[in-house]
């Protein structure tokens, strides 16, 4: 029996028309779907396809042993994701291995800080894996605020928020257009950092960019309600025109 393929099939931002063909043909058709959820939850990436996979396929729930629980720093946080990894890529490439294929719901692109990267990397010398490339959440951000992200010859940077604040402050400073992900609870820090670099007034958060319950806001505007694990912050460029 010949073996299966691994798809890291990226969903986009969040709308389902943004996907690609590729993506939606794989989908339409898949025996075997794995994706990442918290314990408990239904998962971003399943909820972005209810309605195109088929009620028939199986199923695979990759759920996270740990997220913001501990700290990044702690020895523990790398010790149970790794394991949590490599656990999953061993299910899979069973499933390969009996010559099924495998579609893994990426949101996003699964090259751009995705969960899907750490799979790939324990799969990829053992096991065809393809994968199957999308819309960024930061392009599907900037694209609800109206506004491009860059403008001639701007420098755009992108910055995790989980980096220390001297670290965010000085990149930003540094930088013409901004995009800032992984928020979540280091909101406080961003903002100062913001500050300290001369940005904050620009500054726009979005919350479920392509969404239905996208939300866009000035950051200075004090937003109400927004959730920060689901937002990126962004600072457009003012560079060369004609």
């Amino acid at each position: 029996m010949s073996s299966g393929t691994i798809y890291g099939v990226g969903l986009g931002p969040g709308d389902p028309d943004l996907m690609s063909v590729r993506a939606d043909r794989l989908l339409r058709t898949a025996r075997h779907v794995a994706f990442f959820r918290k314990p408990g939850r239904s998962g971003q990436a399943r909820k972005i396809v209810e309605g195109v996979i088929s009620t028939d396929a199986v199923e695979f729930p990759m759920e996270y042993p740990v997220t913001t629980e501990i700290p990044l720093s702690d020895p523990r946080y790398n010790a149970l994701l790794s394991e949590f990894y490599e656990d999953c890529a061993q299910h899979l490439k069973a499933l390969a291995e009996r010559g099924e294929d495998v579609v893994v719901l990426c949101e996003g692109d699964p090259f751009f800080y995705g969960s899907f990267m750490h799979l790939y990397n324990r799969l990829r010398e053992n096991i065809q894996v393809e994968v199957v490339p999308a819309i960024t959440g930061m392009s599907g951000a900037w694209t609800a605020t109206g506004d491009p992200i860059t403008w001639g010859d701007d420098i755009l940077t992108v910055l995790a928020a989980t980096l220390p604040e001297e670290v965010l402050a000085q990149q930003m400073a540094q930088t013409d257009a901004l995009v800032v992900m992984k928020i979540g609870r280091n909101i406080d820090k961003v903002v100062r950092a913001l500050k300290t670099a001369g940005m904050y007034e620009r500054a726009w958060i979005v919350e479920y960019a392509q969404m239905p319950n996208q939300t866009v806001c000035k950051l200075s505007e004090n937003c109400p309600d927004f959730t920060p694990y689901f937002s990126i912050i962004l600072v457009h460029g003012q560079g060369r025109r004609p």
